[in-house]
C-alpha cells in the first residue's frame, strides 16, 4: 500500500513552522530537513530516523520497519500529538545526520 499525498500534506501542515519539503519515493515518500532525510511516510505511517538525540528524546517511543528490509525506525504517531516535540527531535536528527554525499560524475 502506498502513502496518500493528503497524508503527507497534512504532516507538512501540522509541522508547518519547520522548512520541510517531502519527495515521492517508490509510492512512499522521504521528509527532508536542511537538505537531510529525517523521516519516511511509509503506509500513511511517520517513520523518523532514530539518531542518538532522538532516541534520547523519545526512549520508549515504539519502533518499526518502515519497509521491509529497512532499519528500525522510530513510530512517530505518538510524537504527532506533541507538534512542538515532534519539531524538536526532526530538528536533531537533522542536526545529526551527515549532508548528502556529493555525486560525481563519471567520464566518458
Amino acid at each position: 500500500m502506498s502513502t496518500r499525498a493528503d497524508t503527507v500534506d497534512h504532516l507538512l501542515d501540522i509541522l508547518g513552522p519547520l522548512p520541510l519539503t517531502a519527495r515521492k519515493m517508490f509510492g512512499e515518500y522521504a521528509l527532508y530537513l536542511d537538505g537531510k532525510v529525517v523521516a519516511l511516510v511509509c503506509d500513511d505511517t511517520l517513520f523518523i530516523k532514530p539518531t542518538q538525540g532522538a532516541l534520547a528524546l523519545l526512549p520508549d517511543a515504539e519502533r518499526a520497519l518502515a519497509y521491509p528490509g529497512s532499519k528500525d525506525h522510530i513510530v512517530g504517531s505518538e510524537v504527532l500529538d506533541d507538534p512542538d516535540l515532534c519539531a524538536r527531535v526532526l530538528r536533531i536528527v537533522a542536526h545529526e545526520t551527515p549532508a548528502p554525499k556529493l555525486k560525481t560524475r563519471k567520464a566518458k
